[in-house]
């Protein structure tokens, strides 16, 4: 037990360092907790939880400058959020553990696969281009409130990967990069906020391994930034890449 609890807590601090640095944290966390023996229901809402403080902290960080599309306002994006996200994790409290056993591998390689093509949108990018300049909503008001319900309710089911979801979506509805990337920080904040409201009602939550990763993840995140402009973001993302599909593929193979 305590050998499972340092391997957790060692687990949370590199994801709080590479959430920092990368993004991505979480799929070191799960694992970590489906090692400590929990199912991955239990495994996902732990995460979850413990996992909070830091994306709130991360919200609040942007929230001046935070602002709706060309068609839908702020608030009515805050309030689909926070519904969807209530939406997301009732469904999954919904779903027997072993039901989501046989989803997860697919989620997981869904999320992986979110998580690589954001890599190679920014190996892309052209920072020469400002993107301040007008964009055109391709969306719309009802395109734009669907999608972002669609992607809050998987936020409070899974979650990984949400927020290049929500960085395509708001950068299709018009809004540059810069505002959309600090846009959905604080949705994905409201997201996972609803969706802990839900789970503390849950009694799949382990607080005992929810509080080492809480303080293990925010003691990483604060080295993380420190590490910011040290360490090549490259090779982060490709090791989370890699425990990604090969936490799938365990997966799928233990489904079978």
């Amino acid at each position: 037990m305590i050998l499972s609890h340092v391997v957790l807590a060692a687990s949370a601090f590199a994801a709080g360092i590479i959430n920092a640095i990368a993004g991505g944290g979480s799929f070191l966390v799960f694992p970590a907790l489906l090692l400590t023996g929990l199912d991955p229901r239990a495994a996902n809402i732990t995460s979850t939880i413990a996992l909070y403080p830091m994306q709130v902290s991360t919200g609040f960080d942007g929230r001046k400058t935070a602002s709706g599309t060309s068609h839908l306002s702020f608030k009515a994006l805050f309030a689909i959020s926070f519904v969807g996200g209530m939406i997301g994790a009732i469904l999954l409290l919904m779903t027997s553990p072993v039901a989501f056993a046989r989803f997860v591998p697919w989620l997981l390689l869904f999320a992986t696969l979110v998580f690589a093509l954001e890599g190679l949108r920014k190996r892309k990018a052209k920072p020469e281009i400002l993107p301040d300049r007008p964009h055109r909503d391709y969306l719309g008001q009802a395109g734009a409130a669907l999608s972002q319900l669609a992607i809050s309710i998987y936020g409070g089911y899974f979650g990984a990967g949400i927020g290049l979801l929500m960085l395509a979506t708001l950068a299709y509805a018009g809004m540059d990069i810069r505002q959309a990337a600090k846009t959905k920080n604080i949705l994905a904040a409201v997201i996972n906020t609803s969706a802990v409201g839900v789970f503390l009602l849950s009694t799949d939550v382990h607080w005992i391994r929810s509080g080492i990763v809480a303080v293990a993840a925010i003691a990483g995140g604060l080295i993380g930034v420190r590490l910011l402009d040290r360490i090549d973001e490259r090779y982060l993302r490709i090791a989370v890449i890699a425990i990604g599909l090969i936490l799938a593929g365990v997966l799928f193979w233990r489904a079978r």
